[in-house]
């Protein structure tokens, strides 16, 4: 590693993962295979990064270092993840985030609708500790994965910080990391994060994270099962395009008030 007395960093490309597996249909995005997994590290690492979980990077880019960063890190916490991910992981030499979502351990991801069962099943406490053990920094999907932004106060402080305590409690290691479910936040959101302990936060975003910006804000790029190694290379050095991620900035506030009248009749829309 390469420190120098200050920051020189310009871009921390950073790259959100769910399942390690393969599935079709609709949601087939959300599902690398290990054998693309594997490909896609192994490219990045012979590119020349280095790929460490979120808060390690954002450490590192705070005391200069001037290695070239890729932080890895996966949501949600399918119980491939210590199956599949590990391996592939500890072949590439690579670090890596798992955010979990707390209540819904040990069970299907009922957020994804009738498409929870191509996925399997969520990691156990136990499978948790697990991938603690085997060097992955476990960081928190909040308790119940919905969208944060449009909770009253009271319920999101229970879902930051009671998932923060039970993963600390269960885990016996601090937690520093929270991945927004869906990716959404806002001011009100990141305060809460922040008030529960977290000291970094990560969003979808689809774009590089630059020096100046939230830290409580990380964008994150999304590789799919159908790009190879070569084209996440060029996709982590240029970034993507930019016009979709800066609308959906643009339109968020407007997004916000129909998700939350909806859920006022008892909908959730994502």
């Amino acid at each position: 590693m390469t420190v120098t007395a200050s920051p020189v960093w310009q871009s921390l490309p950073a790259l959100m993962y769910h399942s390690v597996s393969a599935v079709a249909g609709p949601m087939g995005d959300l599902a690398v295979p290990p054998e693309r997994l594997a490909e896609q590290l192994h490219a990045l690492t012979a590119a020349g990064y280095r790929l460490v979980g979120l808060t390690e990077a954002l450490d590192l880019l705070e005391q200069g270092c001037t290695d070239r960063l890729i932080a890895v890190t996966f949501d949600d916490g399918y119980r491939d993840f210590l199956t599949a991910a590990v391996p592939v992981l500890t072949s590439a030499g690579a670090g890596a985030t798992l955010y979990a979502s707390v209540g819904h351990l040990g069970r299907h991801a009922d957020w994804l609708g009738r498409w929870a069962p191509d996925f399997g099943r969520l990691l156990t406490w136990d499978e948790l500790a697990e991938v603690a053990d085997a060097g992955i920094e476990i960081g928190n999907h909040s308790l119940v994965h919905h969208p944060l932004d449009v909770l009253p106060a009271a319920q999101l402080r229970e879902e930051t910080v009671r998932s923060k305590d039970e993963l600390e409690q269960r885990l016996g290691r601090r937690v520093r990391g929270f991945a927004y479910p869906h990716g959404y936040n806002g001011a009100r959101v990141r305060a809460a994060v922040l008030a529960a302990g977290h000291d970094n936060a990560t969003e979808v975003g689809r774009r590089l994270h630059t020096p100046g910006e939230r830290r409580f804000a990380v964008p994150r790029l999304q590789p799919t099962p159908d790009l190879t190694g070569e084209q996440l290379v060029r996709l982590v050095a240029g970034g993507g395009p930019s016009l979709v991620p800066r609308l959906k900035q643009v339109a968020q506030p407007g997004w916000r008030v129909v998700r939350r009248v909806a859920r006022a009749t008892g909908r959730n829309l994502t």
